[in-house]
């Protein structure tokens, strides 16, 4: 991925998991420096095709995954359903998490 330039705004990503075997919900957040590099994901990223309502998953026990990203004034937002998850949308959520995992591990 390309640098961003000093004065880029900063990213912000926030990725929520609703459903599966327990209904439970798990969030994920980066922002600032540990999310430098995202900008380019989610900018490939399909926002306009998720303006319509987004379908239900497929089967039981599927997830629903919610993906907000805001860089200076632009939000974006999407609801989609598991079976949406690809290309793009699946890229941002992976890093994500990664991110947010290496983020929150203790430092030694």
């Amino acid at each position: 991925m390309a640098a961003e330039p000093e004065d880029a705004p900063a990213v912000a990503v926030t990725v929520v998991r609703t459903g599966g075997f327990a209904g439970l919900s798990r969030r994920w957040h980066v922002e600032g420096g540990a999310a430098s590099g995202l900008a380019d994901i989610v900018e490939r990223c399909p926002w306009e095709a998720c303006d319509e309502v987004a379908a239900e998953p497929e089967g039981a026990d599927r997830f629903t995954w919610s993906v907000s990203a805001v860089r200076g004034p632009d939000e974006r937002h999407a609801e989609l359903a598991e079976q949406d998850v690809d290309g793009p949308w699946r890229e941002l959520i992976d890093a994500v998490r990664e991110l947010a995992r290496s983020v929150a591990a203790p430092q030694e």
